[in-house]
């Protein structure tokens, strides 16, 4: 009787189970509304922090290689590294954060393609000179400390803005992939106007004929259809094998 209770039990509860985790997969459900509300107060709190971001990086940049260029005693070789790291960040706030931004904020790409693809160009760019201008003044500080007598062959303003100029023109060169790895891809489906321009990497496929075409997104279930079917998330049927998910960045 106890055993016949007990299975019983690890019945019911493995039926639970099993609804609850068919029925509840994606979480709980929000209506309509609830996603306009949702979206607009994201833009909102997304747009405040970028704004406070873009304004304080403009202003302390912008003081910080004024004040070095404005006295000459000051243009040693760490404050020339501290320079280029400052004229990279401001580069990315003025050419990426507004844009970036307006990206979060609105659900269609404004900028154009030739737009979508400076910015995402600059924002490798600019990390890049970012990132190895401090990899420099690494490498600077290492020198002054560890061997100030012999470094100060090495550390002098010449060599210090041959190094940045070297570094520039290998960031400048080796980014130019991220220019043709992005552009405009359209998103068809039901919403608003029928197309929605999204600034992401170029989704194509490799056909069997060794060409390349665009692929069809279907937005409503975030898939991709090799073959441009309808949207099978729309009409309930089970995907095909030719729909491939896909990831937004």
């Amino acid at each position: 009787m106890v055993s016949e209770n007990y299975t019983q039990l690890l019945l019911d509860a493995t039926n639970r189970f099993n609804l609850s985790a068919y029925s509840t997969v994606a979480g709980p459900t929000m209506s309509h509304d609830e996603e306009l509300q949702t979206e607009m107060m994201v833009s909102t709190i997304v747009a405040i922090f970028f704004g406070l971001i873009g304004i304080t990086g403009l202003l302390g940049n912008a003081l910080v290689v004024l004040v070095v260029l404005s006295n000459p005693q000051m243009r040693s070789t760490t404050n020339l590294l501290i320079i280029n790291l400052a004229i990279a960040d401001l580069l990315f706030v003025v050419f990426c954060v507004p844009f970036t931004a307006t990206d979060y904020v609105l659900s269609s790409w404004p900028f154009g393609d030739l737009w979508c693809k400076s910015v995402q160009y600059l924002i490798v760019v600019t990390a890049h000179a970012s990132i190895y201008t401090l990899v420099l003044m690494s490498l600077d500080r290492f020198l002054a400390v560890v061997h100030p007598i012999a470094s100060m062959v090495i550390r002098t303003e010449k060599n210090t803005v041959l190094a940045i100029t070297i570094l520039w023109v290998l960031i400048i060169t080796t980014g130019l992939p991220v220019s043709f790895a992005h552009g405009i891809n359209r998103l068809s489906g039901k919403i608003m106007d029928g197309v929605l321009l999204v600034c992401n990497f170029i989704l194509v496929l490799d056909r069997d004929d060794n060409t390349a075409d665009k692929e069809r997104i279907t937005p409503d279930c975030g898939c991709v259809d090799k073959n441009g079917m309808e949207n099978w998330a729309a009409s309930g049927s089970e995907p095909s094998e030719t729909t491939i998910p896909i990831r937004s960045t």
